[in-house]
């Protein structure tokens, strides 16, 4: 997450969304007076102890509402970026057996892994897109929310509401799959429709 204060903007960083791009293009136009939470490739914290000692920096907006206060966090402007559920899902397999090929040779066994036998619960990159964007209730408190099938145009978007200059955003930590749906059984798409059906809903995606 990145709190802007110098240009008013709150940006929330959805795992397994194209995070770290935005991150980087974002950095260029921060001041000193303005805050991170990262744990990957850089290493900042939050000056709130309770957040810093969050190892990660995909905090939700509604965590660091407190923090802020409702002046100035309902002031300023507040985004982050979803993903499809179903890509995001195989994404997430991908890179947690990166280490190895077992995703490549053997998909639906890495697939079944984590939605039947052992799912993740606590893991943040697991866990649905709305609890970062959305309140305990699921009531949307991101102001605009960019898409990764279309990032760049809405990252310009974003930048035009914010007042900054946009740019080409480079890829980072990213892959070379083909198209998700390709990795589906019946059986894992009604799992996976299942467990992240809020996103499917308030983010308006089908597979």
């Amino acid at each position: 997450m990145i709190v802007s204060h110098r240009h008013r903007f709150i940006f929330a960083a959805v795992p397994k969304t194209g995070t770290h791009s935005v991150r980087q293009a974002l950095r260029e136009h921060l001041g000193d007076e303005d805050i991170e939470q990262v744990g990957l490739f850089v290493n900042k914290r939050f000056p709130y102890e309770d957040l810093a000692a969050i190892r990660h920096g995909h905090l939700g907006l509604a965590q660091v509402r407190p923090h802020l206060g409702d002046d100035a966090f309902d002031a300023y402007f507040k985004f982050g970026f979803v993903r499809n559920p179903f890509d995001r899902f195989v994404s997430y397999c991908a890179f947690m057996t990166r280490d190895g090929d077992l995703f490549k040779r053997s998909p639906h066994t890495v697939m079944e892994h984590f939605l039947f036998a052992e799912p993740p619960e606590n893991h943040i990159l697991f866990q649905p897109q709305w609890t970062v964007l959305a309140d305990a209730d699921g009531r949307l408190l991101a102001d605009d929310v960019g898409r990764v099938e279309d990032m760049q145009r809405s990252y310009d978007a974003i930048c035009a509401r914010i007042g900054i200059p946009s740019r080409a955003l480079e890829q980072v930590n990213g892959s070379s799959r083909g198209d998700y749906r390709q990795y589906y059984t019946p059986r894992l798409a009604d799992a996976v429709a299942a467990r992240y059906a809020r996103d499917l809903e308030l983010f308006g995606y089908e597979f």
